[in-house]
């Protein structure tokens, strides 16, 4: 096993613990990290493929400005652990696990079948690949919607996260308001 496969496999570990954490953890705080965890990760695959420019934005972008968007959302909101993961609900979890694994050990089997015998090497990447030009170049021609729809749905859950705050903040304060008033008519 070459020190490139070793590398691999710590970032993949890695980024399924991340997931992992993000999927099965109560708190929210915890979960964000486990994002974090897997974002690191993935900017490290990025590395092993020499795509520096992208992850150099990985940790830019989703590690830096998501994550701490995240957490910020997160302590406006509050930080309580996730309602309704009780003992109840572990038969529909458990349910839902074994079909998404049985949906990727499916789509795992059917690419392994289709990729030819014989040479299963991938053919060397493009002069330019992961440069800021050729980035630069696809994402302002090629996937210009797609990024800017991004940025749009990312301001509407900034707005959405403080408007869910602020109706819940007048929601805790409304019910005290008329006792005082109440309180002092007597």
């Amino acid at each position: 096993m070459t020190i490139g496969q070793v590398y691999f496999y710590v970032c993949a570990l890695f980024a399924l613990l991340g997931a992992l954490a993000v999927a099965l953890s109560k708190s929210p705080v915890r979960a964000a990290m486990g994002l974090l965890m897997m974002v690191l990760a993935v900017a490290g695959l990025f590395l092993a493929l020499d795509a520096q420019f992208l992850a150099a934005i990985q940790l830019a972008v989703y590690a830096g400005a998501i994550g701490v968007l995240f957490l910020f959302v997160i302590m406006l909101l509050g930080q309580a652990p996730l309602e309704g993961l009780e003992e109840g609900s572990l038969g529909a979890r458990v349910l839902a696990g074994t079909g998404f694994g049985a949906l990727a050990l499916a789509g795992m089997i059917l690419t392994a079948r289709s990729t030819p015998a014989g040479n299963t090497a991938f053919p060397a990447a493009p002069a330019g690949f992961g440069s800021v030009g050729e980035v630069g170049r696809l994402m302002f021609t090629q996937t210009l919607l797609p990024f800017e729809l991004s940025s749009a749905l990312l301001m509407v859950a900034i707005v959405g996260a403080i408007a869910v705050s602020k109706g819940k903040r007048s929601a805790e304060a409304s019910p005290s308001a008329p006792a005082q008033k109440s309180g002092e008519s007597s």
